[in-house]
């Protein structure tokens, strides 16, 4: 026998049970849950580059003539096309104002994650654990890189945002590879010149002459434009799986953009 103070749930009919299994997911919450992994792959990798740029790895690569080239680079590299890649999903699906708030986030989580670290290098450590010495051998940043790194991060993402959305409108929003290649490619050679430029100019903090600028110029654009090429592929199945996922939102945001 039911209690009058707590009456019993009504019991849902069939046809409600039945419409309530048949209620799409919302579309709306899984496009901003894309947004926020999206971010955080971008995020993740803005800072990586800045905690391991400091190990550097090579390879000789066979020339067509005979002989080989030695490609000498830093391992924040490999983390790095991945940024731009990202923002390039993020200006076709979300648009160029929500692509710059990932770009302004990315500056701000490079900031605290500097500032982070050296409050951290410079605390004492403990008689257990890893020493001093190895800490800031492992985590010590040289503060003249990192602030290279990031004016030459903040014009490149910039721009690869503002070029993307110029080729967009150029080409009356075709040709995807168009705008995703020239717009990659242009900005990441803003961000190789700007990142080597600086560091040749304080070459006594850095230890980068403008003699070797030449080499690693090369060897940056030749890693970054391969990358550039070679995740053309993903941007494509990546825009055309949003399509299919999020049409309204699309269809928004295109209408929005060709207003």
């Amino acid at each position: 026998m039911t209690d009058a103070s707590h009456p019993a749930l009504p019991r849902r009919s069939a046809a409600a049970q039945a419409l309530a299994r048949d209620v799409p997911p919302m579309r709306g919450d899984a496009y901003e849950l894309v947004y926020l992994l999206l971010a955080a792959l971008f995020l993740g990798s803005l800072v990586a580059c800045n905690l391991i740029f400091q190990k550097f790895f090579e390879f000789e690569v066979p020339l067509p003539g005979g002989g080989t080239y030695l490609f000498q680079q830093s391992v924040g590299m490999l983390a790095y096309p991945v940024t731009f890649l990202v923002t390039d999903i993020l200006s076709e699906v979300y648009g160029a104002k929500r692509a710059n708030q990932v770009v302004t986030a990315g500056l701000v989580a490079s900031v605290f994650t500097v500032a982070l670290v050296e409050v951290s290098d410079a605390v004492g450590s403990a008689p257990f654990g890893i020493g001093d010495d190895t800490f800031h051998r492992v985590f010590g940043l040289s503060k003249l890189a990192v602030g290279a790194s990031m004016a030459a991060y903040l014009a490149a993402q910039y721009l690869d945002i503002r070029l993307f959305h110029f080729w967009k409108r150029l080409t009356k929003g075709k040709h995807l590879w168009l705008r995703n290649n020239a717009s990659t490619i242009t900005s990441q050679f803003v961000d190789t010149f700007v990142v080597l430029a600086l560091l040749a100019t304080f070459a006594a903090s850095s230890g980068i002459t403008w003699e070797r600028v030449p080499s690693l110029m090369l060897n940056g654009l030749l890693f970054k434009w391969s990358f550039a090429l070679i995740d053309t592929p993903l941007f494509y199945g990546a825009v055309a799986l949003f399509r299919r996922w999020f049409p309204e939102q699309m269809a928004q945001l295109d209408a929005a953009e060709q207003g």
